[in-house]
């Protein structure tokens, strides 16, 4: 026995062929090491749909909750879809004429699977940036078929002209290192048009006095800017696309402080001009920070960083007071000030701030009026597009709710239920069976009979 077996053992060793894994090179894992970066910075991103979620549905009424949530995620899975299917080509397709990219739909031809991840986060979060805005008085159908135009087109035009090195603002030289003009103003421009043709909601303005709306938590909505905040890490750091250990965390520093100094500046200004700290001003100086140093995160200094977040942080409160006292637009998170404003503002910084074509740098106004063109380009195309879509579609079906609708809320309007219930109705033999049902569950047993129904629940 003993030597049969070794005579298997002597035959299983010769003609066994040992396979070794080929041996890790510099570049392979320089690769690895990039790769796990950028998809860091995809799941980071992606987090930060959460952050709008909770701010959206924070500051704004209880009522509107569950249609809030369902924007949002509908947002983020219409986004990826519509940005494979067609999204990515027009945005980093072969040029055609500068203007928009002709080939690359279905990621036909396209090897880099993580850089489109990555990117079709973008689009998503460009797209959400109008959730707010318009929250609590537009149809769900309507504002989906919007971001359906926004996604599948309008955005992804945009990053042709900037991100594709063949567009017509890239070869001019316009620099938006994480999105400044090409996600958040692009998303604000969007927002404005669909508010102005939308309204206000009801009760906003009676006569020269403009009432505050208060949202129904705000340490929901303080736990959304906290997300937010974390997410941007990988919103700017990721768009390095490779773990450089200089430039990441100088992009992560500088994120850090253009935030730390915008909510400072908007609570003392706030305070300065109120006579109170306020809360949501405050809170809304964060995200203002955050998109204003979002174009030039990889070419301004620390330094530079705090005086671009100081501003944005100033420019957050005046901008909201403008919109909403001025102009009458109504936005019941301020994205419009947040991602408008603070987002014209952190383009145009670069040609102040930038330490290699910045004015403040010895480099001239040539930087300077090359970023202005840009925003001023990118305002006419987003608000045309989106404008003249948003007109057509409310000629074609209103896109605002009843006023009845409005008044009961859109979570009952428009999905039949509540994101909150604050006390439970006990049935006895003596109650009335309810005429409107809330629940899911009611609507899956209303054909049950009502006798069945209270020996099932007992």
């Amino acid at each position: 026995m003993f030597k049969k077996s070794l005579l298997l053992f002597l035959l299983i060793s010769f003609t066994a062929s040992p396979v070794y894994a080929a041996s890790p090179t510099v570049e392979s894992l320089e690769l690895s090491v990039n790769l796990v970066w950028l998809m860091f910075g995809a799941v980071l991103v992606f987090f930060m749909h959460a952050g709008f979620a909770m701010v959206e549905s924070g500051f704004t009424r209880s009522k509107n909750t569950l249609n809030i949530l369902m924007k949002n995620f509908l947002t983020i899975s219409i986004a990826a879809i519509l940005f494979f299917i067609v999204g990515y080509g027009i945005m980093f397709g072969t040029s055609g004429g500068s203007f928009i990219g002709i080939d690359g739909f279905m990621l036909s031809g396209v090897e880099d699977i993580g850089f489109f991840v990555f990117q079709a986060m973008f689009v998503a979060t460009c797209a959400t940036i109008m959730s707010g805005a318009v929250a609590e008085r537009i149809k769900l159908g309507s504002y989906v078929f919007i971001v359906v135009a926004i996604t599948a087109f309008i955005y992804p035009v945009v990053g042709h002209w900037i991100w594709q090195g063949d567009g017509w603002m890239s070869t001019l030289g316009f620099s938006d290192f994480a999105g400044s003009t090409v996600v958040h103003l692009t998303g604000a421009v969007a927002a404005f048009m669909v508010v102005l043709i939308l309204g206000p909601r009801i009760g906003k303005y009676k006569g020269n006095k403009v009432n505050v709306i208060q949202g129904h938590s705000i340490p929901l909505g303080a736990l959304g800017v906290f997300i937010l905040w974390l997410g941007w890490f990988g919103f700017n750091g990721g768009s390095t696309l490779a773990a450089d250990p200089a430039l990441v965390p100088m992009v992560i520093g500088t994120t850090l402080l253009s935030t730390s100094a915008s909510l400072c500046a908007s609570a003392l200004y706030t305070k300065l001009r109120f006579k109170k700290v306020d809360a949501s001003l405050s809170m809304n100086g964060v995200l203002g920070g955050l998109v204003g140093i979002t174009a030039g995160a990889a070419e301004i200094t620390l330094g530079g960083a705090l005086i671009v977040g100081f501003i944005s942080g100033i420019l957050l409160v005046e901008g909201i007071r403008f919109l909403d006292t001025k102009l009458r637009v109504d936005d019941p998170v301020g994205a419009i000030a947040v991602h408008g404003i603070c987002g014209i503002w952190g383009t145009l910084a670069i040609g102040l701030f930038s330490t290699s074509t910045g004015l403040f740098y010895g480099n001239g106004f040539s930087q300077l009026g090359i970023q202005a063109i840009g925003v001023v380009a990118v305002i006419s195309w987003v608000a045309l597009s989106v404008g003249g879509f948003t007109y057509m579609l409310n000629k074609f079906s209103p896109i605002r709710v009843s006023r009845d609708e409005e008044i009961a809320g859109l979570d009952f309007t428009e999905h039949g239920s509540n994101a909150y219930h604050f006390k439970d109705n006990l049935l006895d033999e003596n109650t009335e069976i309810p005429t409107r049902s809330f629940g899911l569950a009611d609507r899956l047993n209303q054909n049950i009979p009502f006798e069945t129904a209270s020996k099932q629940s007992s």
